[in-house]
């Protein structure tokens, strides 16, 4: 049997450690799949609102928009130079006797009683009258007859509010649903599953009972979860491609999450495809075949191993795509002074620190551990910098190593320099070198004290090893981390 469906039905797997970009890639697919129409301008609503008016019917709305505006006399000149007239008489393709159009419309419709309207052609229904200083004004009795026209007028003006408001374009439909797993996510939330209701209910006998006087009633129904709703929409929609958005896919049982769908997430065995399965749905019980032009996008975190396993049948079922750092997309940062000329400018080099701090990273703990360029993106000065490295690299890193300080010093070159210029400080040498201050500073009376003896033994007591701490230097941006060496030395 042959494919119904040209596009075959696409499954992929972003895959990489945190900071690469994947959860982007899943927001530029989904403007993939929205419908984008055309920004409405203000001329284009002109057209809409006017296209099919009678000249009568525009001279009316041109009075109707007046009184919105608190006006209700209305002068010829005034109608023949409002927007609405001049682009009637665009849509017509008329440039000349533009006011004889005005007059000729007024006096029509004016009453045959009018005190200050002379005029041998009029027509049965009377709209306007005029006053004796030659201002025009609605009849009030006319007014029920142009509620339709206040209605296309009132539209009219929201929709200009609305085009006012935003500067993008209006999208008609996103055809894509997006999720974010999580270790509690579930079946019920993805597929289907039987949920609360709160109900009211009421005997025939007190049926002329308002509802909002009846006692709220708990009840159970089925309830279709955010997978299943966009396959409802695709399915009735066949000539259109729709996409499900995972985020986060191994945080949750994925299994458990897909069920018996698992079976049918196979490009071809989708529905109209070669190889098309069916199964029954686990509450409803009805019968539910995948449609073909759903298509699945995920992104999975390599790096977090408390995260569950992605199921062996899932990966067959998946395309994987790697997505590596990309140090090269990193700026270059100029670090400029009153002290410096324009040939002595220092600068600090991003996409050099970052492949200096991945290579080493991927030596001692692994590729997986390695840092995304996500965690650099928006640095543009030393001070971001600066608390890119203390609030959220050397954290991660930290974690990423338990915490060993002979790793994360590897990775920060820390080993060959003094305890001052280093960014990971060993704890148990920062405090032996306190102390070793602290000591000299005494004299030799203060030093045989037994107070002072026992400080030393609390001291040393207190002393462990394996414990590290991020300079505080670093942290307050000064002494040696306000110079671009300290950052340089990381290239390599």
């Amino acid at each position: 049997m042959p494919d119904m469906f040209p596009h075959k039905p696409i499954n992929i797997i972003y895959t990489g450690v945190a900071g690469t970009g994947k959860t982007y890639r899943l927001l530029q697919i989904a403007k993939e799949y929205t419908d984008y129409l055309p920004k409405t301008n203000h001329e284009d609503l002109l057209v809409q609102l006017l296209q099919e008016l009678s000249w009568r019917e525009v001279v009316c709305l041109i009075f109707l928009e007046f009184q919105s505006r608190k006006q209700d006399l209305v002068k010829v000149p005034e109608l023949v130079n409002h927007e609405f007239y001049i682009a009637k008489a665009s849509l017509n393709a008329r440039d000349n006797h533009l006011r004889n159009t005005a007059w000729a419309v007024l006096q029509t419709h004016s009453p045959t009683d009018s005190k200050t309207v002379v005029s041998k052609n009029r027509a049965s229904q009377a709209y306007f009258d005029k006053d004796h200083s030659g201002a025009w004004y609605l009849l009030p009795d006319s007014l029920t007859l142009l509620e339709d026209l206040s209605q296309q007028l009132a539209e009219f003006q929201q929709a200009q509010r609305d085009c006012h408001k935003s500067q993008d374009q209006h999208f008609s439909q996103q055809r894509f649903s997006m999720v974010s797993f999580h270790q509690a996510y579930g079946y019920e939330e993805f597929v289907e599953g039987i949920r609360p209701v709160m109900t009211t209910s009421h005997s025939h006998k007190d049926s002329h009972i308002q509802t909002n006087n009846m006692p709220a009633q708990m009840s159970y129904a089925i309830q279709e979860g955010a997978f299943l709703k966009l396959c409802q929409r695709a399915a009735n929609d066949p000539e259109q491609r729709y996409a499900v958005l995972i985020d986060e896919i191994n945080r949750a049982n994925v299994s458990r999450v897909f069920g018996e769908l698992l079976s049918l997430i196979e490009p071809d065995k989708r529905a109209g495809m070669q190889n098309a399965m069916t199964v029954n749905l686990a509450y409803s019980g009805r019968p539910f075949s995948l449609p073909a032009n759903v298509d699945i996008y995920a992104t999975m975190n390599t790096q977090d191993h408390s995260l569950a396993p992605l199921d062996m049948a899932l990966r067959r079922r998946f395309r994987f795509v790697d997505c590596p750092p990309q140090p090269e997309l990193l700026p270059i940062i100029s670090l400029s002074t009153e002290a410096q000329t324009d040939d002595a400018v220092e600068t600090i080099d991003l996409s050099k620190l970052l492949m200096g701090l991945n290579t080493r990273i991927t030596q001692v703990l692994g590729s997986e551990a390695q840092l995304g360029h996500a965690f650099l993106w928006s640095v543009s000065t030393l001070e971001q910098l600066q608390i890119a490295l203390s609030e959220q690299i050397i954290p991660q890193l930290a974690q990423a190593a338990s915490g060993q300080v002979a790793i994360l010093q590897y990775i920060f070159k820390d080993e060959p320099q003094p305890l001052s210029a280093q960014f990971i400080q060993d704890h148990q040498a920062l405090m032996n070198h306190d102390a070793s201050h602290h000591m000299d500073s005494q004299n030799n009376n203060a030093a045989q004290h037994p107070m002072f003896s026992g400080q030393n033994a609390f001291m040393t007591q207190s002393m462990t090893t394996g414990n590290y701490r991020i300079n505080t230097d670093l942290i307050t941006k000064t002494s040696e981390f306000a110079k671009p060496f300290v950052y340089q030395r990381l290239y390599d």
